[in-house]
């Protein structure tokens, strides 16, 4: 079984939750196969108008610029790197109410119409990666899980509609830390029993077969 974990956090376990629920996840996984994907690490320059350009010109054989050949090269890697896996696993926080902007990046470059979806001739969506399964750890300092505030969650919410929702993958499991800034007195507790669900999360799926 081949698994990937996308990492979306730059920071270090230190001082950031997300960061220290990757660790514990990885330390924890046994009996599979296991890729980072470090979208801070990897070269990913921003979806817009360069990749447009470079489309074009690949369809006509001119010379692309050292960022459309980059842009493509990255959009290639990371959809291999989804390909290969049967189970990928989102790492990351929640950033000013959303994802961060590198994680996004790696979102818009698998977001193809012909690759993780499409439309039927009655123009209804068709999910195309419904063989593959999915884990979201998240951590957010807020609390986002109480129904006043839960509008505004749009990470862990997001991840889930992208690749539950439209690719059609299965979300076999969830383990989200929140309230940690917003409670310093419960911290440490908040964080720990937050860390031994992602044990249990990394050993479920260390049983798993794909």
């Amino acid at each position: 079984m081949n698994v990937l974990v996308v990492k979306a956090n730059n920071r270090p376990a230190s001082e950031a939750v997300s960061s220290k629920m990757y660790e514990t996840f990885i330390e924890n996984l046994e009996g599979v196969n296991v890729t980072t994907f470090d979208v801070f690490a990897e070269d990913m320059p921003y979806f817009g108008q360069d990749l447009f350009n470079a489309f074009g010109k690949m369809g006509s054989g001119e010379q692309l610029t050292d960022v459309e050949q980059r842009i493509v090269a990255a959009k290639q890697k990371a959809k291999d790197a989804l390909s290969a896996a049967d189970i990928v696993v989102f790492a990351f926080p929640l950033w000013n109410l959303t994802i961060p902007a590198k994680l996004q990046t790696f979102v818009d470059y698998v977001y193809e119409a012909g690759y993780s979806f499409k439309y039927d001739e009655n123009g209804q969506l068709v999910q195309l990666l419904t063989d593959k399964k999915a884990v979201i750890l998240s951590a957010r300092g807020g609390i986002y899980s109480a129904p006043e505030a839960a509008p505004m969650e749009m990470a862990a919410t997001y991840v889930k509609n992208v690749f539950g929702g439209v690719f059609g993958m299965e979300i076999i499991d969830e383990v989200i830390i929140e309230g940690h800034a917003t409670t310093p007195d419960k911290a440490e507790s908040i964080i720990a029993e937050g860390l031994e669900k992602v044990k249990e999360a990394a050993k479920n799926l260390s049983a798993v077969k794909a």
